[in-house]
């Protein structure tokens, strides 16, 4: 048996339904309908062999890994390495927005987030070296197993490219990652390997068709 890493993002919250910004400076409650899927997803993989479960240290995280660490009566483990990438003073906004208020430090992240952050952010580079620092700490403790890995739409979206030999200035536009999704990563003898992305077949199509998700 090898290693396997499910990363989930966790469900709606009230800015992700806006599509705004909502970054490691904001910790926003999830909504209802983001609380079916944290559910939704409990009652979906409760058969799956965990060998442990991590978390952001934000709430809207933690709280969408709690149904499934009830049900199961696992504890989880919170890592700040998880959490998403700061948007400095873009959080809470919306792009019009920022694309108004921040036009040029927009441009420059648009064309590379890697080496351009938002205005007075985090640059997805840094969010790279914490996010893999976590990564590494699950790979030299568990050989095997599968592997909960609760995190944000950046920040997986990021992990990913770096996985996969992706550019990481190109995480916005290679890699889906909505409200909700699973994608499993397999640690294969040849490196690693992508079995599913973003896979929300477990909701409700009620759920899968919300907006700005």
């Amino acid at each position: 048996m090898s290693l396997t890493l499910y990363f989930l993002r966790h469900g709606q919250t009230t800015l992700s339904r806006e599509d705004n910004f909502c970054g490691s400076g904001l910790d926003p409650e999830l909504t209802p309908e983001g609380l079916q899927m944290a559910q939704a997803f409990a009652s979906a993989y409760r058969q799956t062999e965990w060998t442990a479960i991590f978390t952001s240290s934000l709430r809207r995280s933690i709280t969408t890994a709690q149904p499934l660490c009830d049900t199961l009566g696992r504890s989880m483990e919170s890592r700040a390495g998880l959490n998403e990438i700061g948007y400095g003073e873009w959080e809470g906004l919306s792009k019009g927005q920022v694309e108004q208020q921040y036009s040029e430090d927009y441009v420059a992240w648009l064309a590379d987030p890697a080496w351009h952050p938002p205005s007075g952010g985090e640059l997805a580079v840094k969010v790279a070296q914490r996010g893999l620092q976590v990564v590494q700490e699950i790979r030299e403790r568990f050989v095997q197993g599968n592997i909960l890995v609760v995190s944000h739409k950046a920040t997986i979206r990021i992990i990913l490219c770096n996985l996969m030999g992706i550019e990481v200035g190109r995480f916005r536009y290679r890699l889906a990652c909505p409200v909700g999704g699973v994608t499993v990563v397999e640690f294969a003898p040849n490196g690693p390997l992508l079995h599913t992305l973003a896979d929300r077949t477990y909701l409700s199509e009620t759920l899968r068709s919300l907006p700005g998700t």
